[in-house]
């Protein structure tokens, strides 16, 4: 715990600081939610196929970036608000603007399942 999942789209792939926007999410992710830094773990997941609306998705002028995060159950609502808030800031800050690409950014935080369980080896 945490589990961080970021899905992220072209065409943003070349410029997205992936390795710094981890460092800052986790970061935050202490900061605010009182993780452990050890626990912090964050998997990035690209997909070069994305549909918009009824536009032709060869288009390529919409880009998506979510980040989901899964806490264990305790963080208040305003905890929670107050880290989704942080990520989409660092999303502004490691995604640079590109012309004519609309960037769809958003982010959640949500408690874990009581069932999670995890081992590291």
């Amino acid at each position: 715990m945490p589990q961080i999942t970021v899905d992220y789209s072209h065409p943003v792939e070349d410029s997205f600081d992936e390795k710094g926007f981890a460092r800052a999410l986790h970061e935050a992710t202490v900061e605010i939610a009182a993780a452990k830094p050890e626990a912090c773990k964050t998997l990035f997941r690209y997909s070069d196929s994305c549909a918009f609306g009824y536009e032709d998705p060869e288009a390529g002028g919409h880009a998506i970036v979510h980040v989901s995060i899964g806490l264990l159950a305790g963080r208040s609502d305003e905890t929670k608000a107050r880290l989704t808030e942080a990520v989409l800031e660092l999303i502004r800050g490691h995604v640079p603007p590109q012309d004519g690409v609309t960037l769809h950014a958003s982010a959640e935080v949500r408690d874990l399942d009581p069932s999670y369980r995890k081992f590291d080896r």
